[in-house]
Order: structure tokens, then sequence, then C-alpha cells
């Protein structure tokens, strides 16, 4: 695979013109040479900013009983709060990864970085609805960007028989994270109140952030069509979708979102009215489920890499299956109130809830030219809320409200979201039967060298 860095164009009297193409150099993602040594700083700055990343999305979900007693805030509003959070890394996805791709992967994550961490702090100060919801939502547009630098960076530091498995590490953050959040946070929240825990949960984003400056980066590539003209930014991002396996990806990755999203933000809640806890102890309780996940994330990676060497399809066939899977166990742990029977079915669910991600992560970078990694995932992400993630929690809250605000509300709410599950699970299917085709065009892509 080439990229062509002149085209000339010159008469012709059969075909009108002829083309000649001067090679430039091999795909970004094959001459990137980084040593062992970069490529594991990569992963694990990336890897700890993840963590820290959903850590400040969690601190709001332990710290809601808190927040809705001391501003006199309802359920309705508090998924006002999330759901707009959730769209503003959505539709702030996009320009993120235009800087991914058209500036800087390390500076872009470490911008990204520091904007969260700061407005983090500021979500705080809040003494009102528009004092939380101004803040949250900036802090979506930080961290909207972090994910469609970190990805293409390892993906580019570790070839491709093993992506999987690396992506699963990298992944081992969103349990992690949100483990932390629920289990710190709670405990913050219970002796120090819950502006204290937003207040610390602020640094280590920033330490991060300067660290991650000291990444290795890989140079940026012009996308050019065939006739040598840069494309524009927003043509790169619509393209994504004539790509078979992404269009359904895409999809899926929205709907399964819709479920494990609803469960990130109401399960402390739903724990605390059911079992009539502090949110010390259902930091911890959610928060064990949560940590479950990173043998999710690992096992996932290693299922998706063994089944793709014997099958060309096999990361997506593994995010298919392990949603199926995690849907009805999703199912049964909100039945039983996440207690008894239901607790013991949720450490599975802890799981099976991050098993598709690895397999997701690298499938949008194998079926994409260097050129579009970042935006392969900034897509990943925009749909990953706008297709399901970023409306549950603003349904679970209503229904809850509708049901009179009590617990019964919101399992009824969580119980309606495996729906999307259930529909994630068969376009990942569909998904799955381009893939192998669309990971074989990607190799070709772009301009070959001319004879």
């Amino acid at each position: 695979m080439f990229f062509c860095k002149e085209v000339e164009f010159t008469s012709d009297n059969k075909n009108g013109y002829t083309r000649r193409i001067r090679m430039i150099t091999k795909s970004a993602a094959k001459k990137f040479d980084i040593s062992r040594l970069s490529a594991w700083y990569i992963v694990i700055i990336c890897s700890l900013l993840y963590t820290v990343n959903y850590m400040d999305r969690q601190v709001l979900s332990i710290t809601t009983e808190f927040i809705k007693k001391d501003l006199g805030l309802s359920d309705s509003q508090i998924g006002i709060i999330q759901t707009l959070f959730f769209l503003s890394m959505a539709f702030f996805a996009f320009p993120a990864a235009y800087l991914v791709d058209r500036w800087s992967r390390k500076k872009t994550v470490s911008v990204m970085a520091l904007v969260w961490s700061g407005f983090t702090f500021m979500t705080g100060m809040g003494k009102s609805f528009l004092g939380i919801l101004i803040p949250r939502f900036l802090v979506g547009v930080g961290e909207a960007g972090f994910t469609s630098g970190g990805t293409p960076l390892i993906g580019a530091s570790f070839p491709d028989k093993g992506r999987s498995l690396v992506m699963g590490i990298f992944n081992m953050a969103v349990p992690l994270g949100s483990a932390l959040g629920l289990i710190i946070g709670g405990a913050i929240s219970v002796k120090y109140g819950w502006r204290m825990a937003f207040y610390v949960f602020a640094v280590p984003g920033i330490i991060l952030a300067l660290l991650a400056l000291y990444m290795k980066d890989y140079k940026t590539v012009r996308n050019i069509d065939e006739f040598g003209q840069k494309i524009s930014f927003f043509r790169s991002a619509v393209s994504l979708f004539s790509i078979p396996t992404l269009k359904w990806l895409y999809i899926g990755f929205g709907l399964q979102n819709f479920m494990c999203f609803a469960f990130l933000v109401w399960a402390a809640p739903l724990v605390m009215r059911t079992n009539g806890v502090d949110a010390q102890k259902a930091g911890m309780l959610v928060g064990i489920i949560g940590l479950m996940a990173i043998f999710g994330a690992i096992f996932g990676g290693l299922a998706a890499d063994l089944w793709q060497k014997k099958n060309p399809r096999g990361r997506m066939l593994t995010a298919a299956t392990s949603l199926l899977i995690a849907t009805v166990l999703f199912f049964f742990m909100i039945y039983y109130d996440v207690r008894g029977l239901g607790y013991a079915i949720g450490i599975l669910y802890g799981i099976f809830s991050i098993f598709p991600v690895p397999s997701i992560s690298a499938a949008t970078q194998d079926v994409t030219p260097p050129s579009l990694k970042g935006v392969s995932w900034g897509m990943a992400v925009f749909c990953c809320y706008v297709f399901g993630g970023a409306w549950s929690p603003l349904l679970v809250g209503a229904i809850s409200d509708g049901l009179g605000g009590g617990a019964y509300g919101i399992k009824i709410g969580l119980l309606l979201t495996t729906l999307g599950g259930l529909a994630g699970a068969f376009f990942y299917w569909l998904s799955a039967r381009h893939y192998s085709t669309d990971m074989e065009k990607a190799q070709k892509h772009i301009l070959e060298e001319a004879d």
C-alpha cells in the first residue's frame, strides 16, 4: 500500500489523460518504527488516562443521591445531565478526530485530558442544576477526543496479529476506571462530601496530560482521492459508511451502549434504593461487578485473536456472540435486583460486558487506511452515543420519575434497555459477514504505484 505525494496529468489521445504517480512512503502504520519500550509507554499512559477518564465519568453516578439531596434535583434532571454529557462527547468527537488525523495524536490526547480534568474540578463547584450541567457538558467535550487519539496510536504501535490483545489491555481501563470511580468516589463522598470527590479526581488527569507529550507519534498522512486531490474531513467521515463492516459495526456499537451506559449511570442508585445502603457500600458492590470486566477485556482480546486465526471473520463474530451472552446476563441481573442470585449473575455480566470491545476497537483500525484511523474511531464514538448510549440515561430517569421515583422505575427502565443489546448483537453479526473482505481492501487502499 502506497500513498501518493504527487500526481501529474498529461494529454493522451486515447484516454484523455494518463496518470503519473510518484510514491512517497509505505503505509504509516507499517512505516512507524517504534521500540517495544516506547510502544508500551504509549499503552501505559493511554491506559492510565482512559482509567481516569472513566473515573471522572462514574463519579457523578455514585454522587447522584448526594447531589439530588443537596441541590434538590429529580431523576429526570440527573438523566438530562448525563444525556447532554454523552451528546457532547458524540458531537465533539468529529472535531477531535480531525485534530488527531490532521494535527497530532499525542498533543490532542494531552489537550483533551487537561480540558476534561479542569471541568471535572469545576463540577464540584456547582451550586445549581446549570452549575452541574454546564461543566459536565464541557467534561464531555474534553473526553470526546481521547480515544480518537489513543486508539490509533496503540494500533500503530503493535503488529496486526496481536492487536486485539493489546486493545484488550487498553480497554481494561473502562472497567477499572468505572470501578475506581464508584469505590473511591463513594468513599470520599461519604467522608468528605460529594464536592471533594470531583476535586480529587481532577488531579491525575492533569499530571498524565503532561506525560502524554512524551509519547512517540507517527507522521500524519494526507488523505487523497484517485486524482490526487485532498479529501475533506467531512467527506472522509461520511465515506466510512461505505465500508459495510463499519456501517453495521457503528449501529451495533450504539445499541450495545444503549444498554451498557444505562447500567453505568443507574446501577449505583438502584443498589442504594433496593438494598438501603449508602454510597460507599453501593460503590463497592457495583464496583466489584465493574472490576470483573478487567478479565473480560483480556479474555475478549485473546478470544478475538484466537478466533481470527481460525476464521477470517473471527473478531466480529466474537463481538456478536459475547454481546448476546452479556445481554441475557444483564436481564437476569436486573430482574433479581442485583442482589443474591442477581449479584452472582452480575459478576458474570461484568466479565462479558466488555468482551466485545477489543474486537470493535481492532476492527475499526483493521478496515481503514492510516489517514482515516482516528476518524474511524471518532465515528465509533459518535455512533456509540447518538445511536444509543446518550439516550438511555434520560429514558431510565424519565421512567423512574413516571413510576414514582423509586427503585421499581429504575428496574423497569434498565430491563427495557436489553432490547438494544439484542439488536446490537444482530448488527455485529451483519458486520462480520463483510469483515474479511473489507480488511483485504484496506491493505490495498489509496493509490498504488503506477507502471
